[in-house]
């Protein structure tokens, strides 16, 4: 049912890298929440009515928040596809991500509003009457917001949206919590014993819990979290497999928004080639990373002296020196300079975030291991940390 209504209603679908496309799917998304949320509140807040319950209607104007989060994904979505400008030359594409942020707030917004009406309710508790219509209600709402959950996920996953992920987790939520509304009613009706007030304490956990982490996925990517590791490996392979280029590294992924990416890597190519013919296979790599993964690409070349066999062969010594300090560093831009009395090794270590070494014991240890390979040999060394 989901790909038929993506196929009814949104044109060129499988392109979910075009702005305009995200577009489409965020009102695909928004019309079908708002039109079910305001479904569902309508009816729970009659049922809340009819039983005096004070979960029943907490939970009717969750829906209700989730129908304006529905309208905040719509809008969002819309916003972010919205092209680059002269403030924003990069595309408003991060606006998703403040979408999600903000659905993340009217969760949590609501969450503690119930958790306020449900200790008043266990302090001062009010009896809940049973009504059969009013319990087919709540089980009605399970099952749609068990829909929506797998609706919002599949288009989510189709085009990558932190904020239908997040309008996703946020359904799930509510189908929890409505079941434990509706397992207190029943509780209640046959035990006699009034939990309204606890099990409305439960559902606004839930509703935290929810908000808390949905907050924390859309955070994330706008504090410029790690790409995708498949991604890195990806691009490099794509690079690597020119005959021209020799090894890759200082790769960064800069994230402007799903579809909105800017790579920049250095390309270890050799010296000894004719520099337009190495521009031209480089304008080469750049386009055909453009087209492969839809982003703006700049590639910096590092000429390495593949002819020299006493650099190649004091770089191998390096390499096999650094990985037995740990196999996780790695070297680059090597260089020799040769002098009257000793010789310059320049050249970068590249070290994993939370490594167990700080940068200077690193460096001395590299520095150490340089001075035993000769004492004419001097290390100069940027220590740098890994992007990815």
């Amino acid at each position: 049912m989901i790909r038929l209504l993506v196929r009814l209603f949104i044109k060129d679908s499988n392109r979910t890298e075009d702005p305009a496309v995200r577009g489409a799917f965020g009102v695909l998304a928004g019309g079908v929440g708002i039109f079910l949320n305001l479904c569902l509140f309508g009816a729970k807040f009659a049922a809340g009515m009819l039983t005096a319950s004070i979960a029943i209607m907490a939970d009717a104007f969750n829906n209700l928040s989730d129908a304006g989060s529905s309208v905040v994904t719509l809008v969002g979505l819309k916003m972010a596809g919205m092209p680059a400008d002269s403030e924003h030359p990069f595309g408003h594409g991060r606006i998703e991500y403040l979408t999600g942020l903000a659905i993340s707030m009217a969760i949590l917004l609501v969450g503690f509003e119930l958790l306020r009406s449900s200790f008043g309710k266990i302090l001062r508790p009010e009896e809940v009457l049973f009504r059969p219509l009013s319990f087919a209600i709540l089980v009605v709402s399970i099952l749609v917001k068990v829909w929506m959950c797998y609706f919002n996920r599949t288009l989510g996953n189709m085009i990558n949206s932190t904020a239908m992920k997040a309008t996703s987790a946020d359904s799930l939520t509510d189908a929890v919590a409505t079941a434990a509304v509706a397992l207190g009613v029943l509780f209640t009706r046959f035990t006699g014993i009034n939990i309204d007030g606890w099990s409305g304490m439960l559902v606004a956990a839930f509703i935290l819990y929810s908000g808390f982490t949905t907050a924390r996925d859309s955070l994330s990517p706008l504090l410029g979290q790690a790409p995708d590791t498949a991604l890195v490996r990806e691009i490099e392979d794509t690079v690597r497999s020119h005959p021209e280029v020799i090894g890759v590294h200082d790769l960064i992924i800069h994230d402007y928004g799903p579809g909105r990416r800017i790579v920049s890597l250095h390309a270890e190519v050799p010296c000894n080639m004719d520099i337009l013919a190495m521009h031209d296979a480089i304008d080469l790599i750049e386009l055909e990373l453009r087209h492969k993964f839809n982003c703006d690409v700049t590639i910096h070349m590092d000429p390495v002296a593949t002819d020299d066999k006493v650099t190649a062969a004091v770089r191998g010594q390096v390499e096999e020196m650094v990985k037995r300090i740990d196999p996780a560093l790695s070297i680059h831009d090597f260089r020799m300079v040769q002098g009257m009395t000793h010789t310059n090794l320049i050249f970068d270590v590249s070290v994993p975030h939370r490594f167990h070494l700080s940068d200077k014991q690193v460096a001395d240890r590299v520095r150490d291991g340089v001075q035993f390979l000769s004492e004419k040999y001097y290390a100069v060394i940027r220590v740098e940390q890994s992007f990815v």
